[in-house]
């Protein structure tokens, strides 16, 4: 039996994509056990975006990537995951979450992940960034990874 599909927070990809990463050993276990377990990786159109930022912007363990770094590591987690659409619903399902939880500043891109998730049919979140998604426990199951 297939497990239930886990979304990837950008803050797990970077940290399983950079093997002198502080997070990188925590990460890449807690994605060979998804692996093993036969669960659907989802990615979004935002985490693609916040990955090659978080790559090519500073030195991440003393390396910063250029863009073919980048977009090469991007391209294995396009190759494993499936990449959730972002639509009407998922725009629908962000004002709801802005409104119910009073979301404000940087916080609204954590918003639109789960409301990609939500509208998306996933339920289950795996970050480095647990904290940032605490409001929206009763509407996703955070798991955190921890360095």
């Amino acid at each position: 039996m297939v497990a239930d599909p886990v979304f990837l927070d950008t803050s797990l990809i970077v940290a399983a994509s950079v093997n002198f990463h502080p997070g990188y050993p925590a990460a890449v276990s807690y994605l060979t056990d998804l692996v093993k377990e036969e669960t659907p990786l989802c990615i979004s159109p935002q985490v693609c975006r916040e990955f090659m930022t978080a790559l090519t912007r500073k030195p991440i363990g003393g390396k910063t990537f250029t863009v073919p770094e980048a977009l090469d590591a991007l391209g294995t987690w396009h190759k494993t995951s499936i990449l959730l659409e972002e639509n009407g619903t998922t725009i629908q399902e962000w004002l709801r979450l802005v409104e119910k939880h009073d979301v404000r500043g940087k916080q609204v891109h954590d918003c639109n992940i789960v409301a990609v998730m939500l509208a998306n049919g996933v339920r289950r979140l795996g970050t480095r960034n647990a904290p940032d998604f605490a409001r929206f426990e009763n509407e996703v199951s955070v798991e955190p990874i921890l360095s």
